[in-house]
């Protein structure tokens, strides 16, 4: 029972980490506006969230032994590949930050996530009253 509780919400429980993650990079990206050479990073969400529904993560690389003493590991800190955003217009400084952009991105992903806050509400309601009948 709980096995299938868990696979009904897996979907939106994955969708909205990446959302709030999404939501932490453009933020930076706005943060970081006027931040001399600084590149404006995001992610392809549908891809991303595909290859997470598929349980493959981006990014694991295998960390460099330069030493007999070093431990074995994976570069799997991040949860998804982020990208440089290629520049409408090129700026003096180097920054590749378009707020106009940033700022509807930041505005999109805002909405999707509140979308799927409510939409995964109302799952859980639809299931309490199931429950409670």
């Amino acid at each position: 029972m709980v096995s299938k509780i868990d696979e009904a919400f897996a979907f939106q429980e994955k969708a909205l980490g990446l959302r709030a993650h999404r939501q932490q990079v453009l933020a930076a990206n706005i943060a970081n506006a006027d931040t001399p050479n600084y590149k404006a990073r995001d992610f392809d969400f549908a891809s991303t969230l595909k290859a997470a529904m598929a349980g493959r993560q981006g990014g694991d690389l295998p960390l460099a032994q330069t030493a007999s003493g070093h431990l074995s590991g994976s570069g799997a800190g991040a949860p998804v590949r982020l990208m440089y955003r290629v520049p409408s217009q090129g700026s003096v400084d180097g920054n590749t930050v378009d707020m106009d952009i940033e700022r509807g991105q930041f505005s999109e992903n805002a909405v999707q996530y509140e979308a799927g806050l409510t939409f995964i509400t109302h799952q859980i309601k639809l299931l309490n009253a199931a429950l409670q009948s």
